[in-house]
């Protein structure tokens, strides 16, 4: 299996930290060494690292971590390879653009039988991951003529991620880089930090940081992963068929499907 790591923020926020307890789980900690990449919003912009090496080895992943780009929303993923060859076409996250935005996509899971109906969007690898991302746009494109707020297309989106879930497992992250759209199907776990900020630890690294250093009194960030990142921090665990919608590091919508 592989694993998600997103954030919605209210300002423009860097998630060096939490990218680098991920990191380690890329073939260190973990055995996800089959690639990794991570997608930084900026307003309409989509800035997209990937690498088909495990993150822990890779040295486009220590520019990132030495890098500490500011964003309000961020797709990350580190891969451990069910369906499709290890490669760059495969890795993840993914990105079409529809309704002149840029949506982004990153996929935790297998589907079996995956057989999605042709459409305007085709994968370019072979992953399964990437077949259901082509899958949600174009059934977004066809039931919408025009661009839609994302309050009028969630129904749409809960039922497709529903449906997929049968089909295997089906944990997902989505944005248009104005929200960050979560699916569970068996793991996802969630924090929101907010004043008054203290210390965090992660689990994988001893790296140690001190948010109230770092943030103001109005900042709100919620991180989102497979597995907490922190080992002194309570995170929320998501059920199976648990749904959120973020919007500048607030919950704007959630659900059980």
């Amino acid at each position: 299996m592989c694993e998600l790591l997103g954030m919605s923020a209210n300002v423009p926020t860097d998630i060096v930290f939490s990218f680098t307890g991920l990191m380690q789980r890329g073939g260190r900690t973990g055995p996800h060494r089959d690639g990794w990449g991570i997608g930084f919003y900026e307003g309409r912009g989509l800035r997209l690292f990937q690498d088909p090496r495990a993150s822990c080895e890779s040295e486009v992943a220590q520019l990132v971590q030495r890098y500490p780009i500011k964003s309000e929303v961020v797709i990350g993923h580190i891969r451990q390879a069910n369906v499709g060859r290890v490669c760059l076409a495969n890795t993840h996250p993914f990105m079409r653009e529809m309704w002149g935005r840029n949506w982004c996509f990153a996929h935790n899971g297998q589907l079996a039988d995956f057989q999605p109906a042709d459409g305007f969007y085709q994968p370019v690898g072979d992953t399964d991951s990437e077949a259901a991302f082509c899958e949600l746009l174009n059934r977004l494109r066809l039931a919408f003529a025009a661009p839609a707020d994302i309050d009028a297309m969630l129904a749409l989106l809960v039922a497709s991620c529903s449906e997929f879930r049968h089909k295997g497992v089906f944990n997902c992250l989505l944005s248009d880089g104005d929200w960050l759209f979560a699916y569970c199907s068996t793991k996802l776990a969630q924090i929101t930090r907010r004043a008054p900020f203290g210390p965090a630890r992660l689990k994988d690294v001893d790296v140690i940081v001190d948010f109230q250093a770092e943030t103001t009194p109005n900042d709100v960030v919620t991180v989102l992963a497979t597995e907490p990142l922190t080992e002194n921090e309570t995170w929320t665990l998501y059920q199976p068929g648990q749904w959120s919608l973020w919007r500048r590091g607030e919950s704007v919508a959630a659900g059980q499907s």
